[in-house]
């Protein structure tokens, strides 16, 4: 049975905090540490404390709606799940990586920008990803570009990890250039981040994108992604799309994308 801790929630505060400031409370050998929910390392390193955190109390669901709309993607242009050699970007402990495995894709490589979410995942999730990597995408050496083209990736998912600065847009545009012709884009965003107000370099990257003809939608979907700290409904988009193209190197800057 997996390890359950204690947690503890901040009574309301006067100013409303940003989803990447929310902070939480975990009673360690009589002790409150204090972690925001963007303490990945942290919550990594405590065995099931991540589940516990996003899934169990604030009810995530986003690895299942947006698995569930590629797959429904597939179904439209008749083309076997079972076929997808998946890079899994930002895959932390494995969540989205678990439900992929699942449906049976191929082939699934996870990445991430800290090794503690790779040994997270292989810790709790050692038969899910083919290979893990820990690399800062937005700035790829040579020899890891390499590495990674070699897996010829036609799909790419990023789950719970756009738009907080964890994934900036370059890092998230080298991925797509991973991709083979007609390869798939399935992620999700807060739903603000499609409002023209939104000025920030991923919201305008993934309009640019939307917009682009070098994507073709297939879903965009707001839902429910997990509940706020308070227990308010917070929405994101889903979206699933399929490259048309082979997007330019020099897209960012055409658009004056900066990270």
């Amino acid at each position: 049975m997996p390890q359950r801790y204690r947690l503890k929630f901040p009574p309301l505060s006067s100013r409303r905090l940003g989803q990447d400031e929310v902070f939480f409370s975990l009673v360690e050998n009589g002790k409150n540490r204090r972690f925001r929910f963007h303490d990945y390392a942290e919550i990594y390193k405590r065995p099931g404390l991540y589940e516990q955190l996003f899934y169990d109390r604030l009810k995530c669901n986003s690895p299942v709606k947006v698995a569930d709309l590629l797959k429904r993607a597939l179904n439209t242009v008749r083309e076997p799940v079972n076929e997808l050699r998946v890079l899994d970007l930002g895959a932390g402990n494995g969540m989205m990586g678990e439900v992929l495995k699942q449906d049976g894709v191929a082939r699934l490589v996870g990445a991430d920008i800290i090794p503690e979410a790779r040994d997270a995942a292989y810790r709790d999730r050692s038969e899910v990803y083919d290979d893990y990597y820990v690399a800062d995408f937005g700035q790829l050496d040579t020899d890891m570009l390499e590495d990674l083209q070699e897996w010829s990736f036609d799909c790419l998912t990023c789950v719970a990890a756009l738009g907080f600065g964890d994934i900036p847009p370059r890092a998230f545009f080298n991925a797509m250039k991973l991709l083979r012709t007609k390869g798939w884009l399935a992620f999700n965003i807060k739903e603000t981040f499609l409002d023209s107000e939104e000025q920030t370099g991923f919201s305008r990257l993934v309009r640019e994108l939307i917009f682009s003809k070098y994507l073709d939608i297939y879903h965009l979907e707001l839902y429910r992604h997990r509940l706020s700290m308070e227990g308010t409904q917070l929405f994101y988009y889903a979206l699933v799309g399929r490259m048309t193209a082979s997007i330019p190197q020099n897209f960012l800057e055409q658009h004056g994308i900066e990270d």
